[in-house]
C-alpha cells in the first residue's frame, strides 16, 4: 500500500473558543504540578520544520510501551507530551499502589475487555502477544519486583509508580528515543510524510506516526479528549467518550448520609439485567462507589431506567434467613442486625422503612432495588469507554484509511473493569501498535 493513499488536502486544527491565535491557560495538578496549555488557531508563520522517522503522541502507558517496541525494533523514535513530564497518568495510578495486571486465568482474562464492534478473538491476540506474565517479567527486567495479592491484583513490591517511570524513561534514553515535552498537538495532515502541528510553533514530519492520547479521565494529566473532535474531521469513526469504572448517583436522604456516608457493602452480590457480579459497594454523599458498579457500569449505561439490584446476603436463602428470626415477634430490623450479622450501610439500607415480619425483611435482604440518576462526569471517573471505532483499524491497531497512523491505549473503543485490566490493556495495544509500526515502516509500504 502506498504511503501516499489516503492523503489529506486539509489541516486539523484545534481552535479556541474565541478563535483567537493563542490562547493560554493554566491548571494545577493535586500534586503540586503546574502546566500550561496553548491552543492556536493556525501555525506560527516563524515555525520550525523537523523530520522523524516515528512519532509517539501521549506519553502514557500505551505510548511509552509503543516507543519501546518500535525502538527494539530498529526504529527512530520521538515521544510528544503535552505536559512538562510525561507518565502522569502512570503516577496517578500509583496512588493507589499502581494495578499492573491481574494473575487469574488467561481465557477468563481476556473476557474482561468488551466494546461495540471488537473483531472476534482480538483481545486473545493482544493479550498473547503481552499477557501479565510478560507485563511482570517486563517489570523485572527494569529491577521493579512485583507480588500477588489475594484477590489476584499484580503490584509492584514498593507500591509506587516514580521508580518504575524513571527506569523505564532510563532505559528508553539509553534505547535512542527521544523525548519532546510541553508539545501540545494542534494540527494534523495525514499523508506521506504526515504533518504534525504543535502549540510550539513548530510542524513535524513523520514517517509514521502512533496516537496514545487516552481517554477523557484524569484530564489534569493531559488525557482531556480533545483528539475525538480531530479525528472526526477527519473521516475517522468514533464513539463518543463516556465515563466507565466511575460511581453512580443516587440522592441519599440525609438520614441515611449521617450514618452510612463512606460505609461499605461487604460481600454482596449485585444485579443488572442478567449481568451479576460479587464485589463490594460503597455509600458515598453523591450516590454509589465501588468494584461492583465499575464492572455493571456497561449494563447501567443501556437502561432507560438504570437501577442496581443488590443481595446483602447472598450465602443464605431466604428461608434460611427467616429461619434465624423464627422467635422474634418485634423489633425485627433490631433482631435481623445481630442474627444477620448486617454491617453499618446495610443496616441502614433497611432502615429507610419499618418491618413488621421477617419474612418482608429477609426479601429486602436478598433483592434491595437502587434506581440510579446517572454516572458520574467523565472527568472524575477512572477510565473512559468510547473512542476510535474497531472497524477503522486494521489488525495491527493502523488506521486503514491513513496507512502509517496507529493507535493505542484508551484511544480505541475497549473497555475493562479495575483489577489491573486497564495497565495490561494499555501496554497490550501499546506493544501490538509499536511492533506494527516498525514493520510497516521496515517494509517500504
Amino acid at each position: 500500500m502506498s504511503r501516499h493513499r489516503g492523503q489529506a488536502d486539509f489541516l486539523v486544527h484545534a481552535t479556541s473558543e474565541a478563535e483567537v491565535g493563542w490562547q493560554v491557560a493554566s491548571a494545577t495538578l493535586e500534586d503540586g504540578w503546574s502546566r500550561r496549555a496553548a491552543v492556536i488557531s493556525s501555525p506560527k508563520s516563524n515555525t520550525l520544520h523537523t523530520s522523524i522517522q516515528l512519532a509517539v503522541i501521549g506519553g502514557g502507558p500505551a505510548g511509552l510501551r509503543a516507543a519501546e517496541v518500535a525502538a527494539a525494533g530498529g526504529v527512530r523514535v520521538t515521544v510528544f507530551d503535552a505536559q512538562p513530564s510525561v507518565g502522569r497518568k502512570l503516577l496517578v495510578a500509583g496512588k493507589g499502589g499502581l494495578n499492573l495486571t491481574n494473575s487469574e486465568q488467561f481465557e477468563h482474562f481476556a473476557t474482561r475487555y468488551t466494546g461495540p464492534g471488537q473483531p472476534a478473538g482480538i483481545w486473545h491476540d493482544l493479550l498473547r502477544e503481552f499477557d501479565a506474565d510478560a507485563l511482570r517479567a517486563w517489570a523485572s527486567g527494569l529491577g521493579v519486583a512485583t507480588f500477588q495479592a489475594s484477590n489476584n491484583r499484580v503490584y509492584p513490591q514498593a507500591l509506587k509508580a516514580a521508580p518504575l517511570l524513571r527506569r523505564w524513561v532510563e532505559r528508553l534514553r539509553r534505547m535512542g528515543v527521544g523525548f519532546a515535552v510541553n508539545h501540545r498537538l494542534t494540527g494534523i495532515e495525514p499523508g506521506a510524510p504526515h504533518r504534525l502541528v504543535f502549540a510550539t510553533g513548530e510542524v513535524v514530519s513523520a514517517e509514521a506516526v502512533v496516537f496514545a492520547l487516552g481517554g477523557a479521565s484524569w484530564p489534569q494529566t493531559g488525557s482531556d479528549g480533545a483528539w475525538t473532535g480531530w479525528f472526526k474531521t477527519l473521516g475517522i469513526d468514533c464513539h463518543a467518550l463516556v465515563a466507565a469504572n466511575c460511581g453512580w448517583r443516587h440522592p441519599w436522604p440525609p438520614e441515611v448520609l449521617a450514618s452510612a456516608d463512606g460505609q461499605p457493602l461487604k460481600n454482596i452480590h449485585a444485579s443488572v439485567s442478567n449481568h451479576h457480579v460479587t464485589s463490594e459497594l460503597l455509600i458515598t454523599r453523591y450516590g454509589l462507589e465501588g468494584g461492583a458498579i465499575y464492572q455493571l457500569g456497561p449494563a447501567l449505561r443501556g437502561m432507560l431506567e438504570p437501577a442496581i439490584t443488590i443481595d446483602l446476603k447472598p450465602t443464605f436463602t431466604h428461608a434460611q434467613l427467616v429461619a434465624k428470626m423464627e422467635s422474634v415477634r418485634r423489633d425485627f430490623l433490631d433482631a435481623a442486625r445481630v442474627r444477620w450479622r448486617l454491617g453499618t450501610a446495610a443496616h441502614t439500607l433497611l432502615a429507610r422503612r419499618v418491618w413488621h415480619d421477617a419474612g418482608a425483611l429477609a426479601r429486602e435482604v436478598k433483592h434491595c432495588v437502587i434506581p440510579l440518576d446517572g454516572p458520574q462526569p467523565v472527568a472524575e471517573a477512572i477510565s473512559t469507554a468510547g473512542g476510535v471505532c474497531w472497524h477503522e483499524l486494521d489488525g495491527g491497531l493502523m488506521v486503514t484509511r491513513y496507512p502509517g497512523v496507529f493507535v493505542a491505549g484508551g484511544m480505541i473503543d475497549w473497555e475493562a473493569p479495575t483489577g489491573g485490566y486497564l495497565l495490561q490493556g494499555c501496554f497490550a495495544t501499546g506493544t501490538r501498535a509499536g511492533r506494527s509500526a516498525a514493520a510497516w515502516l521496515q517494509s517500504g509500504d
